[in-house]
């Protein structure tokens, strides 16, 4: 899906309020002399205070990504645009929810 692409610099949360950590293991494909993340990122989630019933505390802690760009890559790897998909996965592995994108660059699209 086409979209802008994302980079270290742009913001995601887990939908109950935790911040990602935006990292990559990209060192190439710059926007902004910023790296593009990558569809293989996964991002550490801070500050999620999701509960379940009881109460149980079962805070996000990582994003995992699908649905990158179908045709920007780098060594292969698709990078990361606004339409891609960001799993919230709790602890013991359960997803929580979508990721939201809530800022990143708007200079360069990827298709």
């Amino acid at each position: 899906m086409p979209g802008y692409i994302l980079t270290t610099s742009s913001q995601v949360m887990c939908t109950h309020g935790g911040k990602a950590v935006l990292s990559t293991s990209n060192t190439k494909v710059k926007i902004e002399r910023m790296p593009a993340l990558l569809e293989s990122d996964v991002h550490a989630v801070a500050g999620c205070s999701f509960t379940l019933p009881g109460p149980k505390p079962s805070p996000c802690v990582r994003i995992e990504w699908s649905a990158g760009a179908a045709l920007c890559k780098n060594d292969g790897t698709k990078v990361l645009v606004q339409s891609s998909v960001g799993r919230c996965i709790s602890a013991e592995g359960a997803t929580q929810g979508l990721a939201m994108i809530t800022q990143t660059q708007t200079k360069v699209r990827g298709t």
